[in-house]
């Protein structure tokens, strides 16, 4: 499922940078997920470090190509200070991708695992009927 981890993901990979050699330098896989693979790149065109997120074969097949194309046409239109800008996106070498700035830091799954063990923690004290986690209660969103 993953282009990371099997021996093919290198040629993948290959594909993949030889497809957007006019744009981005592929520099090395971010992460993987379930439905895609990141990866760190440079912008070619504008000299910024890009993350380029590729959808996984599979997953690409079953969304469409025409439902992805449109899909990203909306979330180009997005403007929140919470979420990431859209550069650019398209179709190469077969895959689907498309790009956003690089966020330096924490990976989510780092940062909702602060939270986790959070909640995790105030339940423990909320359950031994702690006077000072029973009275906390969560800011309106």
């Amino acid at each position: 499922m993953s282009l990371l981890g099997h021996a093919d993901d290198a040629a993948a990979m290959q594909r993949l940078a030889f497809a957007l050699v006019d744009r981005y330098r592929i520099e090395r896989a971010l992460g993987a997920g379930g439905m895609a693979t990141v990866y760190l790149a440079h912008d070619i065109r504008h000299d910024r470090p890009v993350a380029i997120k590729v959808l996984h074969p599979e997953v690409a097949e079953s969304l469409g190509r025409e439902r992805f194309l449109r899909e990203i046409r909306l979330a180009a239109k997005l403007t929140h200070p919470h979420i990431l800008p859209l550069h650019d996106s398209g179709e190469g070498a077969g895959f689907l991708y498309f790009v956003m700035p690089v966020m330096e830091g924490q990976t989510l799954r780092d940062r909702t695992a602060v939270f986790r063990c959070f909640s995790d923690t105030l339940g423990e004290a909320r359950s031994s009927k702690s006077p000072i986690a029973v009275s906390m209660k969560p800011l309106p969103l």
